[in-house]
C-alpha cells in the first residue's frame, strides 16, 4: 500500500492510482461514484475476509475451542452474510429483519444466535421454525414467552442467559451495556441473574447451555474483559452448585475496538484473544469448571474497517477567525454516530490524498440540524465544490442506523474486489419513500 496518512484505518487494499486518486479494492473511487452515485458506501471484500481470518486465527491459537460469531447489527446484508458463512463464522441477529437477511443468504441456522432485549412472539416463532441454534434470553418475560413458543412448536430450544456483571468498560455512556444501570441483561448484583437461572432451568422446553455478557463498545482496554470473566465464572460455579447449571457455552460478548482516527488505534486482535483466553482458563481452574466452548461476538471489528463512505462537496462557508464549513451531500441521515456519540472520523481527499493538507475545516452534512457534522476540525487540501471526501472506518452501524430524515434517500452500497465492483444494495428512490404511504385503504 502507498504510504497514505490513513493507511492503518483504510481498507487494506487502499492505494493511489496512476492518476493520483484513491483506489479501494483495485477500483478508482471517483469512477465508482460516477457509476453508482454519491453518497456511496464502498466495502472491500479482501479486508473483510482478512479480518475474519485474523479473528479466527487469533482466538483459536489461544483457545482452540472458540468460535467467532458475527454480530450482524453492525451491517446486515445478504452479500456480507454469505462471506461471513464462507469464512466459517457464526452469526447473531437481534430482530426479525436481521433474521430475514440471514434467511435470504441461506445462513446455516444451527450457527445462529438470536439476541436482543425484547424479542416478540412472531420473531421467536420465525427463529425457531428456521431452526436457530441458540436464543440468548434477556428478561423474565422472554423466559416465559420462549418456553411457551417452543412448547407450541414441539421443540426444546437451547438458550443462554445474558448477564449484567456491573463492570464499566470505560467507553461512551450510550454504548456501555454491562453496567448495573442498563436495560440489558440479568443483573448478578441484584440477584436477578440467579433467579433467571433458577426459572430457566425449570422450564420444560428450554435447555440452558450457557451464560453471556457484553460490556459495551468500543472497548480499547483489556482489563475489563478479564475482570468480568472472573466475576461471571464465579457466578457460574455458584449456579452449578445450587441449581445444577452446566456451563457448556460461554460468551464474553464483543465490543472490540477499531481505529477511526490514526492516532487512536486499538490493541491487536491477538492481545484481546490472549487476555480473554487466559482469564477463562484461570477462572475455570479457580472455580472448578470444565472449560466451555467460547463464543466471541464482534460486529464493528469485523466490518468497520472494510467500509468507506464517500461524499461530494457542495457549499463551502468560511467564517473568518472562526471556522470553515465544507458541506457534503450526506450526513446524519446515513451516519448519525457523530451526532449521537460524538464519534470522530478521519477524512481523506479522494482526488488528492497525498496533497498538503493546509486548511482546517469542519465537514458538515446536508440535513436540517446544526448538529449534523461528520468531522470537526480536520485538515484538508484547499477544498472545492465537486471534491470527493472519503471517511474511513464507516462499515459498521452507519448504514444500520440510517434514516430518511428530510425524506432523503439512503445511499447505494458496493462490494469491491480485485478491480470489480458489485452493487449489493441499490440507492433508494423517491418511489421507495412513497411506497408505504400510497395505496392505503
Amino acid at each position: 500500500m502507498t504510504d497514505l496518512p490513513e493507511a492503518q484505518i483504510l481498507p487494506i487494499t487502499a492505494d493511489i492510482g496512476v492518476d493520483g486518486r484513491l483506489m479501494i479494492g483495485g477500483c478508482d473511487v471517483r469512477d465508482l461514484v460516477g457509476k453508482f452515485g454519491s453518497p456511496l458506501y464502498i466495502y472491500d471484500e479482501a479486508t473483510l475476509r482478512d479480518i475474519c481470518r485474523d479473528f479466527v486465527g487469533s482466538f483459536t491459537a489461544e483457545y482452540p475451542n472458540s468460535h467467532i460469531e458475527y454480530s450482524s447489527k453492525a451491517f446486515a446484508n445478504p452479500a456480507i452474510a454469505e462471506i461471513i458463512d464462507q469464512e466459517g463464522l457464526d452469526m447473531d441477529v437481534v430482530t426479525g429483519g436481521e433474521l430475514a437477511v440471514a434467511i435470504a443468504a441461506n445462513f446455516p441456522p444451527e450457527r445462529m444466535n438470536f439476541h436482543g432485549n425484547n424479542k416478540g412472539r412472531e420473531e421467536l416463532v420465525e427463529a425457531l421454525q428456521y431452526g436457530i441454534g441458540i436464543v440468548t434470553l434477556d428478561s423474565f418475560a422472554e423466559i416465559d414467552l420462549l418456553n411457551e413458543v417452543a412448547g407450541e412448536l414441539g421443540v426444546t430450544q437451547q438458550v443462554m442467559l445474558r448477564l449484567s456483571p456491573s463492570i464499566d468498560p470505560h467507553t461512551h455512556l450510550l454504548t456501555s451495556t454491562g453496567i448495573l444501570d442498563s436495560k440489558f441483561g440479568f443483573s448478578i448484583e441484584t440477584g436477578d441473574a440467579e433467579l433467571a437461572v433458577e426459572q430457566a432451568i425449570d422450564k420444560e422446553s428450554l435447555d440452558v447451555v450457557g451464560l453471556h455478557f457484553h460490556l459495551g463498545s468500543p472497548i480499547f482496554e483489556l482489563e475489563p474483559y478479564s475482570e468480568a470473566i472472573d466475576y461471571v465464572l464465579q457466578f457460574a460455579a455458584n449456579m452449578r452448585d445450587r441449581y445444577g447449571l452446566e456451563l457448556k457455552r460461554f460468551s464474553p460478548g464483543g465490543g472490540f475496538a477499531i481505529g477511526y482516527v490514526s492516532d487512536t488505534l486499538p490493541p491487536a486482535m491477538s492481545e484481546y484473544a490472549k487476555e480473554i483466553a487466559v482469564a477463562i482458563r484461570k477462572g475455570c481452574d479457580a472455580y472448578g469448571l470444565d472449560e466451555p466452548e467460547v463464543y466471541l461476538e464482534p460486529g464493528r471489528a469485523i466490518v468497520g474497517r472494510a467500509g468507506v463512505a464517500v461524499y461530494t462537496v457542495g457549499g463551502i462557508k468560511t467564517i473568518p477567525d472562526v471556522r470553515t464549513y465544507v458541506s457534503v451531500d450526506g450526513g446524519m441521515g446515513d451516519n448519525i454516530r457523530p451526532a449521537l456519540y460524538d464519534s470522530e472520523y478521519s477524512v481523506v481527499p479522494v482526488d488528492r490524498p497525498l496533497a498538503p493538507r493546509n486548511q482546517t475545516v469542519t465537514v458538515a452534512g446536508k440535513f436540517c440540524e446544526s448538529g449534523d457534522v461528520l468531522a470537526r476540525d480536520v485538515d484538508l487540501p484547499d477544498p472545492a465544490t465537486g471534491d470527493l471526501l472519503a471517511l474511513p472506518a464507516s462499515g459498521a452501524y452507519c448504514l444500520m442506523m440510517a434514516s430518511n430524515y428530510n425524506m432523503q434517500t439512503r445511499p447505494a452500497v458496493v462490494l469491491v474486489n480485485e478491480g470489480n465492483a458489485r452493487l449489493i444494495r441499490r440507492r433508494e428512490t423517491y418511489s421507495d419513500l412513497l411506497a408505504s404511504s400510497l395505496d392505503i385503504d
